[in-house]
C-alpha cells in the first residue's frame, strides 16, 4: 500500500493522515502508475497447476491500458508514403493487424487479428495493404479455451480470429480499400540454425510438404528451403529446441515420420575491400544473331547488417534503361552463392557505372549474365571472407566449476567477455561463441 500511495499525492496525504484507502482507489492509482511506466505489477502463479491464472487476467483488465489510454496508432499510406493516424473508434476507417496464424485440425487456417480502428463484419471485402491484395472475411470467431463463438462483427480494440484468408500472414495489415494504411509490421530475426529433414517413406513425402507449409505459415522465424545441389529439404530456425519442437509437432499433429540430419550452420560470405573496376563481358557469336552484354561495376563492402544495395550510376546512356533491371537480377542471382563455399554473399553495394551494348546482339539475357559475371569477378578481387554466426552466451555455474567451464569454452573458440558473481555462489561466465561449437552444449555442460 505504501508503494502505491507514493505514486499519488492525494492518496499519500490521506494515508499519512491515517485514513483508510479502499482497494478500488489503490487500483486506480496503480493503473495510472503502470500506464505512465512508473510501476510494474508482478504476480505469482503457475499455468501448469492452474494457479493464479485468473489473477493475471484480472490484472490485465485492472492495470494495463485500454485502447483509449494510448496515443492513436500510426501507420503509413502505402501509395503516398505519408504518415497517418487511426484513433480507437468505430467511426474511423478500418485498420487491423494479423498477429498470428494457426492451423486448426478441425476448422482449418485461423488468422488472429486485432482491430485498431473501425468495424469488421462477416462477408466484408478488405484490403491486405502489405501485399496489395483484396481478401474476403469469412466466419469471425471469438476464441475461448475449449470452444469458439461466432460473431457477426468486431469493433475497435477487439481481438478475434477469422477463417478463409488465403494470402494473409503474420504481421500484415488489413484495412479499408478506400482508406489504405500500413501498420508497423512485426520484425522477425533471421534464422541461425539449419537441419536436414527427409520423409521415412514415399507415403510421408506429400504429407511432409503439407505439414511443413502449415508450420511455416504459423511461425515466420521457421523457414523451409530446398538445397539445389543436394536436393535436401533444409529447415531453418532460431535454435536446436525450436527445430526439435517443430519436428515433434510434424509427428504428433500431422502424422509425418521423418529422418532428421545433423544441424548445419548457415554461414554467409562478404568482401573486405572495395573493388573500383569489375568487368563483366558476355559475348556469344553463332550463325545469325549473337549475344552481347558488357558491364563495368564497382563492388564495395557495407557495414554488417546493411544488406545488399544496387546503385544505377549510368550516365550518357552507355547502357539503355531496359537493360539495367536484368543487370541487377543477374547480380542478385550471383550473390546467392559465393565463391568461397557457395554461401550467400551479404553486406555489399554494387554500383553499375559503365558498359556498352550492341544495337542488334544485345538482349536482357546477355546483360543478366554479364551482371553475374561482373559481380563474381568483383568478389574474387575484393578479398572475400566467410562470416560465421556468433552467439552471445551466458553460463551459470557454481564457483568451483568455473575453471572447467572457461577451459571448455576456450577450447570451443570462445571469446570470454568476463565473469560476475550472482546469488547463492553462482558465477555467470559471459562469452561469445561460434554457433558451430554450440550444438549439444547443454548436454556437455551437464556432464562437466
Amino acid at each position: 500500500v505504501e508503494y502505491i500511495v507514493e505514486m499519488d499525492d492525494v492518496l499519500m496525504e490521506r494515508y499519512l493522515e491515517g485514513e483508510e484507502i479502499s482497494a478500488d482507489e489503490l487500483r486506480v492509482a496503480l493503473r495510472k502508475a503502470t500506464i505512465a511506466g512508473k510501476a510494474t505489477p508482478v504476480l505469482c502463479g503457475t499455468a501448469l497447476r492452474n494457479k493464479g491464472v485468473q489473477r493475471v487476467l484480472d490484472a490485465v483488465v485492472h492495470y494495463l491500458p485500454s485502447p483509449l489510454d494510448v496515443p492513436p496508432m500510426q501507420g503509413v499510406n502505402p501509395y503516398t508514403g505519408n504518415t497517418e493516424e487511426r484513433s480507437a473508434s468505430d467511426d474511423e476507417p478500418l485498420s487491423a493487424l494479423v498477429f498470428k496464424i494457426v492451423t486448426d485440425p478441425y476448422v482449418g487456417r485461423l488468422a488472429y487479428f486485432r482491430v485498431y480502428s473501425g468495424v469488421i463484419k462477416t462477408g466484408d471485402s478488405v484490403l491486405n495493404s502489405t501485399r496489395d491484395k483484396k481478401e474476403r472475411i469469412g466466419r469471425i470467431l471469438r476464441m475461448h479455451a475449449d470452444h469458439r463463438e461466432d460473431l457477426k462483427e468486431v469493433h475497435a480494440g477487439d481481438i478475434a480470429a477469422t477463417l478463409g484468408l488465403k494470402r494473409t500472414f503474420t504481421g500484415e495489415t488489413l484495412c479499408d480499400a478506400k482508406a489504405p494504411i500500413l501498420l508497423e509490421p512485426i520484425e522477425f530475426p533471421e534464422p541461425v540454425i539449419m537441419l536436414a529433414v527427409e520423409p521415412k517413406s514415399n507415403a510421408d513425402q506429400d504429407k511432409m510438404g503439407m505439414a511443413l507449409k502449415a508450420l511455416s505459415e504459423e511461425d515466420p522465424t521457421f523457414q523451409i528451403r530446398t538445397d539445389d545441389q543436394t536436393g535436401q529439404t533444409i529447415l531453418y530456425g532460431m535454435g536446436e529446441l525450436h527445430l526439435e519442437v517443430l519436428v515433434d509437432r510434424m509427428l504428433r499433429e500431422f502424422r509425418v515420420a521423418a529422418n532428421v540430419g545433423k544441424p548445419r550452420v548457415a554461414y554467409r560470405e562478404t568482401i573486405r575491400k572495395p573493388v573500383e573496376k569489375a568487368v563483366g563481358r558476355f559475348v556469344r557469336q553463332t550463325g545469325g544473331r549473337g549475344q552481347f552484354g558488357h558491364v563495368v561495376l564497382r563492388v564495395e563492402p557495407q557495414v554488417p547488417g546493411a544488406g545488399f544495395e544496387f546503385v544505377d550510376a549510368i550516365v550518357r546512356g552507355s547502357i539503355p534503361k531496359e537493360y539495367i533491371k536484368p543487370v541487377e537480377a543477374g547480380v542478385k542471382e550471383a550473390l546467392e552463392s559465393g565463391i568461397l563455399a557457395g554461401y550467400p554473399v551479404v553486406d555489399v553495394r554494387v554500383t553499375l557505372y559503365d558498359g556498352s551494348f550492341h544495337e542488334v546482339d544485345s538482349s536482357e539475357m546477355a546483360f543478366k549474365i554479364a551482371g553475374s559475371m561482373g559481380v563474381k569477378e568483383g568478389i574474387m578481387q575484393g578479398s572475400p571472407v566467410l562470416l560465421e554466426p556468433i552467439m552471445v552466451v551466458e553460463v551459470l555455474a557454481p564457483e568451483e566449476y568455473t575453471g572447467d567451464v572457461i577451459g571448455n569454452l576456450s577450447a570451443n573458440r570462445a571469446m570470454i567477455d568476463g565473469m560476475e558473481m550472482r546469488v547463492d555462489g553462482l558465477q555467470a561466465v559471459k562469452a561469445k561463441v561460434p554457433l558451430a561449437e554450440m550444438f549439444g552444449y547443454a548436454t556437455r555442460l551437464r556432464s562437466m
